[in-house]
């Protein structure tokens, strides 16, 4: 049976994760939208740490605290004026789009509870997998491994920063 404190901790984390999603998406200054996505992002990487996935906390705040939300402040920098308000943006359909939302989420926590419910009930014992077995995941290039991936996705990366650079030499 889990602790008071601990029960507490993961409303606190899980509140700040929702309050700074919610920022991040609703702030018209695009400076400040970065900064609540490196709040949330920390506070899931928080999430992580309190679940004993050291690793994959770890992970959250170099690659996406660390390196993503870098990666969109550098390109604000030189491509936007950030202290500029963006324009409010005008909707006629809002009543549809909450709509869809309330329904996508109606949908979402069915399947989710049709498909996990039972695993509620009785949980099995689970172990963390060793850093040698994530590594040859990873960086391996067999079946079900993600070398060309890792790749694929620093060339990509490498391309948007490259696009960001002549886009700011251009102004």
């Amino acid at each position: 049976m889990e602790s008071v404190g601990s029960i507490i901790m993961y409303l606190v984390i899980a509140l700040s994760i929702i309050v700074f999603s919610v920022l991040t998406v609703t702030t018209r200054k695009i400076l400040r939208a970065a900064t609540f996505l490196l709040f949330t992002l920390f506070a899931t990487a928080a999430m992580y740490f309190k679940l004993d996935y050291e690793f994959l906390g770890a992970v959250q705040i170099a690659v996406y605290a660390g390196g993503i939300v870098v990666l969109f402040v550098f390109s604000i920098l030189l491509t936007s004026h950030p202290g500029d308000k963006s324009e409010r943006l005008v909707s006629k359909q809002r009543v549809l789009g909450l709509i869809a939302a309330i329904a996508t989420l109606c949908v979402g926590g069915w399947a989710l509870i049709n498909r996990c419910g039972q695993a509620l009930v009785s949980l099995p014992q689970m172990e963390n997998p060793k850093m040698h077995a994530i590594g040859e995941a990873l960086m391996g290039t067999g079946e079900y491994q993600y070398l060309l991936p890792f790749e694929a996705i620093s060339v990509l990366l490498l391309a948007c920063i490259i696009g960001g650079v002549v886009v700011a030499r251009k102004r």
